[in-house]
């Protein structure tokens, strides 16, 4: 073999070489390219899983609330000989009875009560528990969490007043507020759901027109 073909021979060896770490090089990219858009495309997929399931825990959630609140009775207790309503309300927690059990089962009048908790990052967390009237046995589930604030509020109105109030502490235990307001703060986000309370008034007033 002459001096002329071997250069020749080891020129086509080397731009084969160069050709075929080109092609890997380019293969290598085109795979990292892919599975970034297939981990980005998973990571979407999963917020707006996360996102669909969170906005389906809050209604559902508020659909409880409303309709234990919406069908909440006047029933008293008899504290030191005076009658006063089970209702209590505070900023983070709420109680009353009602003849709508989140649990279905329930037959009769249930006494609810719902209440905020921290979590160890300052997380809210809001949880239901409630029991059969003349029963201990007490039931508890988890509504919402994850919020930077659960906070309620309470409509107070009087007949002789044309405009009422919200408050955050409902100290009247003779009277039932008219609404419940719950408000919802989650980063920049902030959300109030107002329930409107079926059976209200004095403690004299229920008993005259029962």
């Amino acid at each position: 073999m002459t001096l002329r073909e071997r250069e020749r021979l080891e020129g086509e060896s080397g731009f084969t070489l160069l050709e075929l770490i080109i092609s890997i090089t380019l293969v290598a990219i085109i795979v990292l390219i892919v599975a970034g858009a297939a981990s980005l495309g998973y990571r979407s997929f999963n917020s707006g899983e996360r996102k669909l399931n969170a906005l389906e825990r809050l209604r559902s959630s508020l659909t409880i609330l409303d309709a234990q609140v919406q069908s909440g009775v006047p029933l008293t207790l008899e504290d030191g000989g005076v009658k006063q309503y089970y209702f209590v309300g505070e900023q983070e927690s709420l109680k009353f009875s009602t003849n709508y059990s989140i649990w279905g089962g329930q037959r009769g009048y249930v006494i609810v009560n719902y209440r905020v908790e921290r979590d160890d990052k300052g997380k809210r967390t809001l949880f239901a528990s409630e029991y059969k009237v003349g029963m201990e046995t007490q039931k508890e589930t988890k509504l919402l969490e994850g919020f930077d604030e659960i906070t309620f509020d309470y409509f107070r109105q009087d007949a002789t007043e044309e405009e009422g109030e919200w408050i955050t502490q409902w100290v009247d235990e003779e009277m039932m507020p008219t609404k419940i307001r719950l408000n919802l703060v989650r980063g920049r986000s902030a959300f109030s759901y107002i329930m409107p309370v079926r059976v209200g008034g004095t403690i004299g007033e229920i008993e005259e027109s029962d």
